[in-house]
């Protein structure tokens, strides 16, 4: 049976999709959707492997295994997770915000941030949100990500406060934020090892070698009219970063001590990576 992949539709992880639109692929099944929608079909094992929430792992961790190498995180602005309010963080309190439907680990950061460094405890609401429409009517503020973030942030609505919470955290702990992980299962991962390292062997040398293919890759991607090169070249590999190295293993840890503190999480879980 060939491995099940589940792919995040974002523009954060263009190396890997022009890699599995040019042969990657081969050999793989491959699922795009969101990170929520992708983390709970990993977390019921209809994936073998896939990109996720960070948080997705912190609520599965006894049933999955992280892929070393890489990840989807920032070390300042990360431009595509953003809040976006109609009155200053500070004087959110207890309003209504609205958080989007497609990440979890986004979900908790806002709140981790609201809270600490804004003293802010609001009614939150999971919808679908649109950039076309951030700031539904009733609400104080709302959480956008991927996409359509990145269209807010490079065309940000006159009258409206738009904050990136990767700077955000990094202003409140001095630490990188980690926003996706890739992940296996445990069980695929020790009934089909070689498997398994094919799989990470692909996804890892799709973000290796993104200075070769980032012209082309970026082409691909121009014609809907979102974005310009200047932007797309600016967030992938340099607001976007994908290498999980122990400073970035060190912030997605106390991401994780926070959650647990602020009572997102049950607890921090200990990070079971894959041997690949």
């Amino acid at each position: 049976m060939m491995p099940r992949l589940g792919h995040i539709a974002f523009l954060n992880v263009l190396p890997l999709t022009y890699a599995l639109a040019h042969g990657a692929a081969e050999g793989l099944l491959v699922h795009a959707g969101t990170p929520a929608a992708l983390s709970g079909m990993l977390a019921e094992g209809a994936l073998d492997v896939s990109g996720v929430s960070s948080i997705a792992y912190a609520r599965h961790a006894d049933t999955l295994c992280v892929l070393p190498e890489v990840c989807i995180a920032s070390d300042g602005d990360v431009r595509s997770v953003l809040l976006v309010s109609r009155v200053p963080a500070a004087e959110i309190g207890g309003q209504r915000v609205l958080l989007s439907d497609k990440s979890a680990s986004s979900h908790a950061l806002v709140k981790i941030i609201l809270r600490r460094s804004y003293g802010a405890g609001p009614v939150y609401e999971t919808r679908a949100l649109t950039p076309d429409d951030p700031v539904p009517d009733g609400a104080a503020a709302s959480l956008l990500i991927g996409d359509d973030a990145l269209a807010l942030y490079h065309r940000p609505p006159a009258g409206l406060y738009i904050y990136d919470l990767a700077q955000e955290w990094k202003r409140l702990t001095g630490a990188r934020m980690v926003f996706g992980i890739w992940a296996a299962t445990r069980a695929f991962a020790a009934a089909q090892p070689a498997a398994l390292a094919m799989v990470h062997a692909r996804i890892a040398a799709a973000f290796r070698g993104w200075d070769t293919v980032r012209d082309a890759a970026v082409d691909a991607v121009l014609a809907d009219g979102r974005f310009t090169r200047a932007a797309l070249t600016a967030y992938l590999g340099h607001a976007v970063l994908w290498r999980l190295d122990e400073e970035t293993l060190a912030g997605l840890r106390l991401f994780y001590r926070y959650a647990a503190e602020d009572g997102l999480i049950a607890r921090a879980p200990a990070l079971t990576m894959a041997r690949v």
